[in-house]
């Protein structure tokens, strides 16, 4: 109906780890010093798929839930990523070491988009030369930018590197206009609440409903069906949710993938 404002819809996602489909509580992924990519003691996991990462590409296909994100978090993951693409060509979004050598080459095999997000961040210093380098090279409408962050005091502080380093900038209206000019996506991780399934940062929701100027999708923290009307009701529609750990088809028991996918059939979704 004209004058109906957009309501949030959920946005789902394949995270893989050493080529597999797995749930990880996201401050817990870390670098380890013999190079396989993370600290595996310190590693917190949530769920391990025992199907491929197609199954779960197929399985959004079926539903039509377009525009999920499929996260490489670190190596090993490339096959496993292109598999997902194969299963869904156009339908799936891919990240994780997306760089100005690679990011053609991953809407070659497949994606809709790519997203980036160290790669803009060279020594935790943002980059504009090098997100204009890749929109001039994919096309802005190709691209996402992740600039997920960590609370500091009342600010967020976009974070890299599986979110253990962070960088120069802070979350803010200006920082949110001027990345979004050259992108056609965010994607924001609350990096501290990711995998904990307490409940989503309230207030960090409810700014990015108030900043943002270009399609959003919120991940962390969401545990059950209320979260998706609660982020619908902070960002006043304006903010799309991911649930990870706590969706069933992911081994949670807060809310069931047929349920988000009624709610996104009701949900007036605007141009």
């Amino acid at each position: 109906m004209a004058g109906e404002r957009r309501r949030s819809v959920f946005r789902p996602c394949i995270d893989l780890h050493h080529g597999t489909v797995k749930q990880i509580v996201g401050g817990s992924l870390r670098d380890d010093k013999d190079g396989l990519g993370d600290d595996t003691d310190a590693l917190q996991t949530n769920f391990v798929a025992t199907h491929p990462p197609a199954h779960y590409a197929a399985l959004y296909a079926q539903h039509g839930l377009r525009g999920g994100h499929v996260i490489k978090l670190g190596p090993g993951n490339d096959e496993a990523a292109t598999e997902a693409l194969r299963a869904w060509p156009r339908g799936l979004q891919v990240g994780g070491g997306i760089t100005i050598d690679n990011a053609a080459q991953w809407l070659e095999r497949g994606a809709d988009k790519v997203i980036v997000t160290s790669y803009l961040f060279p020594a935790c210093r943002f980059s504009m030369e090098r997100l204009v380098e890749l929109e001039r090279l994919v096309g802005r409408e190709r691209l996402v930018v992740d600039i997920s962050c960590r609370r500091r005091g009342d600010e967020w502080v976009v974070a890299m590197n599986r979110w253990q380093d962070l960088t120069d900038m802070v979350l803010s209206p200006a920082t949110l206009e001027q990345v979004s000019a050259h992108c056609s996506e965010l994607l924001i991780h609350a990096a501290d609440v990711e995998g904990l399934c307490r409940g989503v940062d309230q207030d960090l929701v409810q700014r990015l409903g108030e900043w943002v100027s270009i399609p959003t999708t919120y991940a962390g923290g969401a545990r059950h069906l209320d979260d998706m009307q609660l982020v619908d009701k902070l960002s006043n529609g304006r903010v799309d949710l991911t649930f990870g750990s706590a969706l069933d088809i992911f081994g949670g028991t807060g809310v069931t993938l047929e349920a988000l996918v009624q709610w996104n059939r009701a949900a007036t979704v605007g141009p």
